[in-house]
């Protein structure tokens, strides 16, 4: 008896069954407790579903009002926290349908006319990921006015660039924090791509085969904000691309973000010193009372594994199915909310340190000049002054380096006697294009990290952010 009371209570599928599921079954079945932050896209879809089966003359304009009606007390009741969700009910979409029969009867059943659960989840989440690729958007514009602003405040601030974490060559901090804003404007407009590959409207397809009801596909993708509803019906229900591309370009910025916070964890270090947090981003230890831990950029930094692993856990899932709906694709939102939600996060987060880090000029600039960061401003002047070839210069180089590390002294230190030892061409004016200011001022070709690039590169940014408020 108690079975037949689950059937009963269930009206999607009850009728086809003489018992209940299993509780096990049941446990496994639902899917409530992930799906249903979709209940205002699935309200939205109902809403537009119902307009459209008037206006095509299926189901009558009061039926129709009356079944709006119950979904917008149905939107209040949730927005309250009065809604009481039913994991016997399995999905968000059952659970909105029960609710909208015992506020409006019988005509409640009229709604799921010529549409499936198949197109209607599919809608629901598109609609979803949709409206999180735009917000994530904006999530990564505010962060790179951030960034914009603080490398235009600081284009002057000489910094060593390193490769294979070994200081390189002077750059300025202006021109490292500007790197990341391009990255993340390609960011953003992989989400922009992702939103225009998926903005088709999935409801229409039914199950998988369409419907013999005389539908206007189109009302239904105009009213939900979509450009065109869905050509083939198997392709709508059954595709998750979608989703998967948004976690892609999720990916791929919570890397951009790891590294990020790979180099403020490096930064704040005592051995760098070319950065500090407040204490709003920063931690301290339980044992040690004179740490401060960079948590955030830590946090920020482990979280671009499970947005990766995301990424990966919905395509090994969507690897193997045959065309159409199977219940394995149940699996794809609890995955993707995850990754979208850890994400705004990080980016949030992120956003905040760059507004927040103060940066040490003087420990920039004293690290810019180690390393012998200026060496192939030597070999360039050795070029364009003497017309020596490259090859040769930078074998020149090298020698006069070598004679510099063995006195221990930098190579605007080194007396101009030992360079004319190794070439006796080089003359005084060599000196002034060995320091580490001189060196980061000069590399004024487009794309370069000299100041007045910085400062020009950083208003564009933020004129052209500023536009897109």
């Amino acid at each position: 008896m108690a079975d037949k009371t689950k059937d009963q209570e269930n009206q999607m599928w009850g009728g086809r069954f003489s018992r209940g599921p299993a509780a096990i079954m049941e446990e496994i079945n639902a899917s409530i407790d992930i799906d249903k932050r979709l209940w205002r896209e699935d309200i939205a879809g109902s809403k537009a579903h119902a307009a459209m089966l008037a206006g095509a003359g299926i189901i009558s304009t009061d039926d129709a009002k009356t079944i709006i009606a119950g979904l917008d007390q149905i939107a209040g009741e949730i927005e309250r926290g009065e809604f009481k969700f039913s994991a016997a009910l399995e999905d968000i979409h059952m659970n909105i349908e029960a609710r909208l029969k015992v506020i409006i009867g019988e005509t409640a059943g009229r709604l799921h006319t010529a549409r499936s659960r198949n197109d209607q989840v599919a809608t629901d989440f598109r609609l979803w990921v949709r409206g999180a690729c735009d917000e994530l958007e904006q999530a990564l514009k505010a962060l790179m006015r951030a960034l914009a602003k603080k490398a235009e405040t600081h284009a002057n601030f000489v910094m060593p660039g390193f490769t294979h974490l070994q200081i390189a060559q002077p750059i300025t901090f202006g021109h490292h924090l500007l790197a990341y804003v391009e990255m993340f404007a390609r960011d953003a407009s992989r989400f922009a791509d992702a939103q225009k590959r998926m903005n088709e409207c999935p409801l229409g397809a039914a199950a998988l085969a369409g419907t013999s009801f005389p539908i206007d596909r189109n009302a239904t993708a105009q009213a939900l904000g979509f450009d065109r509803p869905s050509a083939n019906s198997l392709d709508a229900v059954s595709s998750r691309d979608f989703a998967i591309e948004t976690l892609s370009a999720a990916a791929i910025t919570g890397i951009h973000l790891s590294r990020l916070a790979e180099e403020i964890v490096f930064w704040t270090s005592s051995q760098f010193g070319f950065v500090r947090l407040s204490d709003a981003y920063s931690t301290g230890s339980s044992i040690m009372p004179q740490k401060r831990n960079p948590d955030a950029a830590e946090l920020v930094r482990a979280k671009t594994g499970r947005i990766v692993a995301a990424l990966n856990n919905l395509l090994i899932v969507m690897k193997g199915l045959p065309l159409a709906y199977s219940k394995d694709m149940q699996e794809d939102k609890a995955a993707t909310f995850d990754a979208i939600d850890a994400l705004a996060l990080s980016l949030a987060a992120m956003t905040g340190m760059i507004s927040d880090l103060t940066a040490d000029h003087a420990r920039m600039l004293s690290a810019a000049g180690e390393g012998y960061s200026t060496a192939t401003d030597l070999a360039d002047w050795l070029v364009r002054v003497l017309n020596i070839p490259f090859r040769d210069a930078h074998h020149i180089t090298g020698a006069i380096v070598a004679i510099a590390e063995n006195k221990n002294l930098a190579l605007d230190e080194l007396p101009l006697a030992d360079m004319q030892r190794v070439e006796p061409r080089i003359t005084q004016d060599i000196f002034d294009v060995l320091s580490a200011t001189a060196s980061a001022a000069s590399r004024t070709s487009y794309g370069g990290a000299a100041p007045d690039n910085v400062k020009a590169q950083a208003s564009r940014w933020l004129k052209e952010l500023d536009r897109e408020i």
